[in-house]
């Protein structure tokens, strides 16, 4: 079986779904977030740097891991083999 080239296609196999469907998970929970009623918690999401007005999955996930190293807590990222 071939190794998964990316975080996405490593969820998808664990959960026994395909890439396509992981995204869409991803999306819906990142668009959940943007509608969120604390504003509080709309503005954590409203900062995600985007191309459109909903980030992508991609996007989301840079944002995350930039978020993390600019807190120092980079480490938590190499929990996840590297592919």
């Amino acid at each position: 079986m071939e190794k998964p080239k990316t975080l996405f296609e490593r969820l998808a196999r664990e959960r026994g779904i395909t890439v396509e469907e992981m995204r869409t998970i991803i999306s819906a929970r990142i668009e959940q977030g943007m509608n969120d009623p604390d504003p509080v918690k709309r503005a954590s999401w409203e900062r995600i740097p985007r191309a459109g007005e909903i980030p992508a999955p991609e996007e989301w996930l840079r944002y995350a891991v930039e978020q993390l190293e600019e807190e120092g807590r980079g480490d938590l990222l190499r929990w996840y083999p590297n592919f």
